[in-house]
């Protein structure tokens, strides 16, 4: 173990009061699973069954349980609906192998076990557990403690990000609110709402650095080469400067740019849908936002921090073909179709052609994910900040039809073809009333060939989400892309990959 992971394998906390004590002991237990041992150690009065007690009140979720120390019955079990508890006192034992008199094996199999005294029996202990170690900090104050909370063998891994949300939760004023799950979308990020007993709200937003993928060309993975975000930076630098252009993005209550932690505002839930689909006010309101932002000068470069900035990557042809290739790799084994490499190869150079105009276009702000679960309305602002955008860390510099085809196309919700149309002239309108030089004709060319592309794209996606990550569920909005890409590829722009597809890719044109 490197010397950066032993430091982060050891957690030091002073408590000032048996009620800090319990506080964390109530912490710690977020960290826990079936089967983890937590070993308590420290002198005689220090409070490892104080620690201990908490941790199972809180654990049953009965603040009233006695929980008595087991110094003589050696072994206390729980049981609470899948919950096996064992609390041990290894004091009275004279070594590990009097353990086996009392069961001990069969005893802590699947439970979650807590041990004072473990030291006594140090052969019995598993490679992988929590140590906690409570000593008097200082006579003045006999309730105050010094903690150290060590990781051993998978829990030095466990603890360290463990901490880094702790500390940040503590320090931005958050830790003591209610944690709750909240639905995560398709990436590796996981979010939470936190809310205080005042009521007010935030979300956590834990994105861990992602590893680089094996390289697939260039020596680049797949995300580099895609441009997609692989830490929280990004997110910081765009929600700060949508916010500093008028946007209604969320603000950063806090956050561990290291960690992948960021804790944000929460704008609430109600969105541009409803139990009917798109609701063309807010779509067109969308739309409006759109248009709005692309008729502004944006800067390439953010800050993230005082210490550092972000340089917002381009659109380029590399990344746009590498996502149209999702489609051979994911799609083409989902429709139980094949494909030749020559054919494959023909494929790529027919999008080579279509993309080198967009391309090559004058940039904007390509937020990348800019569609109904990801824009929440917001009545009670005015304007165009009444359109919350929450998703924008994949943000790239270029085209400006992008954005407008993925909220035309949403891949989520049916959009019909009138209101789609509709989003095309509202946006025209405003982007020629900020630039009378406007050209329609060409934005209408370039909106059906990155709609084309963003369908190939996502098509390859959802099958990948089936196949390789277990997410059946995204197979459900399968037929609603395949029909955007079947729409998109009749413009005149994109007849020769039109044409390839019906050739090789049946399935896709087989209801039609």
């Amino acid at each position: 173990m490197t010397q950066d992971a032993q430091e982060n394998a050891i957690w030091r906390v002073h408590a000032a009061s048996e009620n800090d004590t319990e506080t964390l002991a109530h912490e710690v237990v977020a960290l826990l699973r079936r089967g983890d041992m937590v070993t308590l150690s420290g002198d005689l009065g220090a409070g490892k069954t104080t620690f201990a007690r908490a941790m199972i009140r809180h654990l049953l979720d009965d603040p009233e349980i006695e929980a008595p120390s087991p110094t003589f019955t050696l072994m206390q079990v729980y049981e609470k609906g899948n919950l096996h508890l064992v609390h041990a006192d290894f004091y009275r034992l004279g070594g590990a192998d009097e353990l086996a008199g009392l069961g001990w094996d069969d005893a802590i199999d699947g439970a979650l076990a807590l041990v004072e005294w473990a030291e006594r029996a140090p052969t019995a202990l598993p490679a992988d557990r929590l140590d906690i170690h409570l000593g008097f900090a200082d006579v003045a104050t006999p309730e105050a403690r010094d903690i150290t909370i060590t990781g051993h063998g998978v829990f030095a891994e466990r603890l360290a990000p463990f901490r880094a949300l702790r500390d940040l939760l503590r320090k931005s004023g958050w830790i003591d609110a209610k944690r709750s799950f909240l639905q995560g979308d398709a990436s590796s990020r996981a979010y939470e709402t936190l809310e205080k007993s005042d009521g007010a709200r935030a979300i956590l937003m834990i994105s861990p650095q992602r590893p680089d993928g094996p390289p697939i060309r260039y020596g680049k993975s797949y995300s580099a080469i895609a441009h997609l975000a692989e830490n929280v930076r990004p997110f910081v630098a765009l929600a700060d400067g949508l916010r500093a252009h008028g946007f209604s993005s969320p603000r950063i209550y806090g956050h561990d740019l290291d960690a992948g932690l960021l804790i944000v505002e929460d704008l609430g839930r109600e969105g541009v849908v409803d139990d009917q689909g798109p609701i063309p006010e807010r779509y067109l309101e969308s739309a409006v936002v759109l248009a709005h932002l692309h008729s502004q000068h944006l800067p390439d470069t953010l800050p993230v921090d005082n210490a550092s900035s972000y340089v917002i990557p381009p659109y380029d042809l590399d990344a746009l073909l590498i996502e149209i290739e999702l489609l051979l790799d994911w799609y083409v084994p989902h429709s139980r179709t094949v494909v030749a490499s020559g054919a494959r190869a023909t494929f790529i150079n027919l999008w080579r052609q279509a993309l080198v105009e967009v391309a090559s276009a004058p940039p904007t702000w390509t937020l990348r994910d800019y569609h109904s679960p990801n824009l929440i309305w917001l009545p009670e602002r005015e304007g165009l900040a009444r359109i919350g955008i929450i998703d924008f860390q994949d943000c790239v510099l270029g085209h400006p039809a992008y954005d407008l085809a993925s909220l035309g196309q949403d891949a989520r919700v049916t959009v019909p073809d009138d209101l789609e149309l509709k989003l095309l002239a509202t946006y025209a309108q405003r982007r020629r009333a900020a630039d009378p030089d406007f050209d329609m004709a060409g934005f209408v060319r370039a909106y059906s060939i990155l709609a084309a592309q963003r369908a190939t794209k996502i098509v390859g996606i959802f099958a990948r989400l089936n196949q390789r990550d277990g997410k059946p569920g995204y197979l459900r909005h399968l037929p609603r892309v395949e029909n955007y890409l079947r729409k998109s590829l009749q413009h005149p722009a994109l007849a020769e990959i039109k044409a390839w597809s019906q050739a090789n890719l049946p399935t896709l044109f087989s209801d039609v």
